[in-house]
């Protein structure tokens, strides 16, 4: 590659830029084809050495080797040299030489690796194009987006997974492509379980081809979320001279079959892949040496679980695992591999779920920072003379030069003690301390320091000078607790206050003495405890009971009054009344559930022209203001009626009239009847109420509604009247919704019930309200009912003496 230096136009004239661009590009893209062109060598060289040490020829009988084989399957040299590669087996015999690379070449890829035979021209340029992008690729990462960005357009595949045999038998993802990270992670390691087709794949190493989804779920194991994102599959183990142990998956989401050309060109490219995954450049071995030797016996002869770990990095220099230089035989029971030998071996291929633990965070850690790493305590079991024994441990992780020193220390009765202690003293919130009453001997927890707001660098304080902390008005109460610790050896439990630097805290001193044989205190010992939440908890709760008896004693006074209001708002008679030559029954009962009074009313009334008024009605809410709100609609009712409104102006008004009322905001619904004993009719007109239930020759039905809506609701409502004609022996019930409302039953399942309970026997007799309520009612009632039970005698006259109610 030669430069081209750009001279001005003139001197000191700047060169031209685009110019200068164009030769940039030049350079940039000769750079890329003499890198394109280093690295087809290495792969070429590598298949020409690949071939020479199989065989013992010379590098020029190889390199022809490869290009007859080549022009013989119709490849390019770069797919031989992949196929090549990819054919070469992990412990194949030694070749027999007979000589320079003639017809028992054991390389060939008709007798170790797939040829290609009668593949379509446009495959095989497909394939020639992969070959020569696989130069460019550095991981199996890397492969699977290449791998993707080739058969997306020929295919139309959507994503590409490659997975490697674990061990045990297992999957582990290597590389993966158009599948997001959170899907990669829940199917990176896969336990070997039937069911899944990729491993049947790797098994049979055959192609499985699955193209009908509503089968292949029903006997695979699929991987997506959902499964039914990827209509057909294709998983491809890449083999070699041995049993596979690569398998690559296209998944796509369209349904259907894959077609001979599809199936030619996938079969084709494992070779090629099969090639560029043994070509990367893994880490180095682990070689056999006197030095690793004298390591080994070292780590053999200790008497603990340790280990020297190497970590293996990636192309990207991450680190991908660690290579065991050498351990010590209890090593492996920490790893869930008893018995196994785990010096020479991979840290993952023992432990595959190590990256989600915290000693891999831990060991990575450490390479980082180069600063030691401890764990926090874990429980083990171990078997000691067949019987199984828990024991704890804790991991360190030491940096040695480029390697970690890997060491599990298992604490004895004594280490977990005082593990116990102190997780006793972080739980309960509390630490332990010892005064020598005789010696200056103090002692304290690292807690009681803390607790105490007490650096400990000033160190523990004399138990007399304890009283000291508290504040002023705690002070002698703790000042006497220790007097008589120190003079009397009398126990002590005193509670007391400190301030800090985040307020005050809530403290207890509970100690006990312990005297000599005269009966002198000599030692105090016991423990301080922050009772600071709880005594929070115990003062809140003390407000919020004074607020609940004070807001008690609010609600049962005006529920006195309200209830005093009602009852002398709402005269109730005693038996029944004649109005009109009707025979009228009222019940009112409250509620028993709460402390509230409502704001249900009734009124029935002889008007001056010989007419029966009849009303029910209910007060949205409870309280005084519900029953100041009924008195003020029930007394107003009665008076516009009386004074020759209409039902419906009379509605009409009262809406007016809560509008107005703006101090309450109150709405109610209603019920106005008007009877004419003359023509036995009924004309009535409801705001938003439950309709009257009228039974007629045993039959109940609920009366047609007309328009209206809720009292105070809204300025412009709409209000009409509806009439029906009664005859002799007619019962008509008006109810407020507290007879019929009963959740978690709905309204219509009560008024079904209504009906039923009305035409019931022994329930339609005069004086049979009190059953009535009582087959409707429940046990606790929540709101309160109000009916006014209206019956037409079958003897139709006007009575003398009528009353009001």
């Amino acid at each position: 590659m030669t430069s081209e230096p750009v001279t001005p136009a003139q001197p000191g004239a700047a060169p031209d830029l685009v110019e200068l661009a164009r030769i940039v590009a030049r350079q940039r893209a000769e750079l890329d084809r003499l890198r394109g062109q280093a690295a087809v060598s290495a792969v070429v060289e590598r298949a020409k050495g690949a071939v020479m040490a199989l065989t013992g020829c010379s590098a020029d009988a190889a390199s022809e080797q490869l290009r007859r084989r080549a022009k013989d399957a119709r490849r390019t040299l770069l797919e031989e040299c992949w196929i090549t590669l990819g054919a070469l087996g992990p412990a194949a015999p030694p070749p027999t030489v007979t000589d320079a690379c003639g017809d028992g070449d054991p390389t060939a890829p008709g007798a170790s690796g797939p040829g290609r035979t009668a593949v379509p021209d446009d495959v095989g340029a497909a394939l020639a194009r992969l070959g020569q992008a696989l130069v460019r690729v550095t991981t199996p990462q890397d492969l699977a987006r290449c791998l993707l960005e080739h058969l997306a357009p020929d295919m139309a595949a959507d994503a590409v997974l490659i997975y490697r045999r674990r061990v045990d038998g297992g999957l582990r993802l290597i590389g993966h492509a158009g599948v997001d990270d959170r899907l990669a992670a829940q199917w990176r390691q896969v336990p070997p379980l039937s069911g899944v087709a990729a491993l049947d794949a790797l098994r049979a190493g055959e192609p499985r081809w699955l193209e009908d989804f509503d089968t292949d779920v029903k006997r695979y194991l699929l991987i997506g979320d959902p499964p039914e994102r990827w209509r057909s599959r294709a998983w491809l183990p890449l083999t070699g001279s041995g049993p596979a142990e690569v398998c690559v998956g296209v998944l796509r989401t369209r349904a259907g079959d894959f077609t001979a050309r599809d199936r030619a060109h996938l079969r084709g490219l494992t070779g090629l892949c099969a090639g560029r995954l043994r070509a990367f450049d893994t880490p180095p071995e682990r070689s056999a040496d006197a030095g690793t030797d004298v390591v080994q016996a070292l780590f053999g002869a200790l008497p603990l679980s340790a280990m020297l770990l190497t970590p293996l990095r990636n192309a990207s220099g991450d680190v991908e695992d660690f290579r065991i230089e050498a351990a010590t035989p209890r090593s492996g029971d920490l790893l869930g591999r008893a018995g196994e030998a785990a010096a020479g071996r991979r840290l993952l291929e023992l432990r595959p779920a190590m990256p989600a633990e915290p000693l891999w965070q831990g060991c990575l850690r450490v390479l980082a920072t180069g600063q030691e790493y401890e764990s926090e305590p874990f429980a083990h079991e171990e078997v000691v003379a067949g019987i199984a024994a828990l024991f704890i441990y804790t991991v360190r992780v030491a940096p040695l030069g480029d390697t970690l020193v890997v060491s599990w220390i298992r604490h004895g009765s004594s280490d977990r003690q005082e593990q116990r202690l102190a997780d006793l003293q972080r739980l309960g919130n509390l630490g332990w301390a010892n005064w020598s009453l005789h010696a200056p001997e103090v002692s304290w927890s690292t807690q009681v320091f803390a607790l105490l707001d007490r650096d400990p660098a000033d160190g523990p304080l004399p138990l007399t000078d304890v009283p000291e902390l508290a504040l002023p008005e705690d002070t002698p109460a703790l000042t006497r607790a220790v007097a008589g610790l120190v003079h009397q050896g009398k126990s002590a439990d005193v509670p007391f206050r400190i301030r800090t630097n985040n307020g005050i805290r809530h403290l207890r001193l509970t100690a006990e003495a312990v005297c000599d044989r005269h009966g002198t205190p000599v030692e105090v010992h016991g423990f301080v405890q922050d009772t600071t939440a709880r005594r929070r908890a115990e003062l809140a709760l003390v407000e919020s009971e004074r607020a609940i008896l004070t807001q008690h004693d609010v609600l049962r006074a005006e529920r006195t009054l309200a209830s005093r209001l009602q009852h002398a708002l709402l005269p109730m008679a005693n038996r029944p009344v004649h109005l009109a030559g009707l025979r009228v029954e009222v019940a009112y009962l409250p509620a028993q559930s709460g402390v509230h009074v409502g704001g249900d009313w009734f009124s029935a009334i002889e008007l001056p022209d010989g007419d029966a008024l009849l009303v029910v009605g209910d007060v949205a809410g409870h309280g005084v203001d519900a029953v100041a709100t009924m008195a003020q609609l029930r007394f107003t009712a009665k008076g516009m009626v009386i004074t020759g409104s209409s039902l419906t102006g009379a509605l009409t008004r009262l809406n007016t009239l809560l509008l107005h009322s703006r101090d309450t905001y109150a709405t109610a619904t209603m019920v106005l009847a008007r009877y004419n004993p003359r023509e036995r009719r009924l004309v009535w007109a409801q705001a938003g109420h439950p309709p009257p239930l009228l039974l007629r020759d045993g039959e109940p039905r609920y009366l047609d509604r007309p328009r209206g809506m809720l009292i105070g609701a809204s300025a412009t409502p709409v209000f009409e009247e509806a009439e029906c004609r009664l005859e002799p022996g007619d019962r008509l019930i008006l109810f407020t919704d507290g007879l019929v409302e009963h959740p978690p039953e709905s309204i219509d399942r009560g008024l079904e019930r209504l009906g039923e309970a009305v035409a019931a026997p022994h329930t339609d007799r005069p004086g049979s309200l009190g059953p009535l309520l009582a087959r409707m009612l429940p046990d606790e009632r929540r709101d309160d009912v109000c009916v006014v039970d209206v019956r037409v005698p079958e003897t139709q006259g006007r009575s003398v003496g009528a009353q009001a109610v």
